[in-house]
């Protein structure tokens, strides 16, 4: 199935009083950095593709390559901007002189001076829907979730979000402001987020964001070994679940995703992308995956992935795969909800 049928995918209403966006959404950060060398007409050919198929929710940040994924972004968004709900964010902070340094704000100042580098960089009025991309444990969320909302109270924002953000963090965010969508990584490999954040954001009627739910490429079966078959930018060679012993055990894992695709006709891809949409019904809330591509065949395939319904006996195949997942999703895990809890 895996580019079957050409009708628009459905829609989901992100998160209680949230705007109403495609099931699937499309992460944009490959197309300037991290993942190697991209095709700018084929990159501006996907967001193209993307809003054919219905897809809606644009995911971008400040912290793409410095800016520059938002300054891409902008001439759709401006030529599009009543069909599109855009996300960007704030919080990490590089250094032109260290390629490698990630540091982590979440003061006021910060933000005031972020959001307004966001605005300026996508040529746009007002951010539909600003993250904090992660959480500095230094400043009380209910501040930096105050800041935010005053962005809100002058229209600079429409609605707020958090990334990697505990269960208890979420509580915490909401009780200062409401909030629309909560990011964080979420896959068949990667299911931290169950333990405290999914159950929160259903409680609140919080939507759920997966970002990563193809494992950053890995569940597709595209690569094994991040240090030997990547580009020596990529940065998934840093990432432990994609090399050495890590990586080939790992590999063996997506037997049963592959056996699934195969007696479905599907992709690798469409059947992790399925088991990710299929968890709003798990779990109660709205779940809007957002799967980076940067080519318009590759949004076709998506797509279609939110027509495809995994049967019971599918999924209890699919289930234990998590606990087996060897390697952490970062090598200093401190930054996510995961190192927290």
């Amino acid at each position: 199935m895996s580019n079957e049928g050409n009708e628009k995918i459905a829609q989901v209403a992100l998160g209680t009083g949230g705007p109403q966006v495609g099931v699937q959404g499309l992460g944009c950060m490959g197309m300037s950095e991290f993942y190697g060398e991209t095709d700018e007409a084929a990159a501006r050919e996907t967001l193209e593709a993307a809003l054919e198929r219905g897809v809606t929710l644009f995911d971008t940040a400040d912290v793409y390559g410095s800016g520059a994924n938002e300054e891409f972004l902008a001439p759709f968004v401006q030529a599009r901007r009543d069909e599109i709900v855009l996300a960007t964010k704030f919080s990490i902070v590089r250094k032109a002189d260290d390629p490698h340094y990630r540091g982590i704000r979440n003061d006021r100042p910060y933000i005031r001076e972020s959001v307004e580098g966001s605005l300026r960089r996508l040529g746009v009025d007002q951010i539909d829907l600003y993250y904090m991309h992660r959480r500095d444990v230094n400043v009380p969320i209910e501040e930096t979730v105050g800041a935010m909302a005053e962005l809100v109270q002058e229209g600079k924002v429409k609605h707020l979000g958090l990334s990697e953000v505990t269960g208890a963090e979420l509580r915490a965010a909401h009780t200062v402001h409401p909030i629309a969508a909560l990011q964080s990584e979420w896959s068949i490999f990667s299911r931290d987020v169950e333990r405290t954040a999914v159950p929160a954001a259903a409680e609140l009627g919080v939507a759920f964001v997966p970002y990563s739910p193809l494992g950053r490429g890995f569940l597709t079966g595209s690569f094994v070994h991040a240090d030997k078959e990547l580009a020596a930018d990529d940065f998934r060679q840093f990432q432990p679940r994609f090399t050495g012993d890590n990586a080939a055990a790992n590999a063996a894992l997506l037997e049963p995703v592959r056996s699934i695709a195969a007696e479905r006709g599907a992709t690798l891809g469409q059947v992790a992308l399925a088991w990710v949409q299929q968890r709003a019904g798990v779990h109660g809330l709205p779940v809007v995956p957002i799967p980076g591509t940067r080519r318009p065949s590759r949004v076709e395939e998506n797509a279609a992935a939110t027509r495809l319904v995994l049967t019971e006996q599918e999924l209890a195949l699919l289930e234990p795969i998590a606990d087996k997942v060897a390697g952490g999703r970062y090598a200093d895990m401190t930054h996510t909800s995961a190192g927290r809890e």
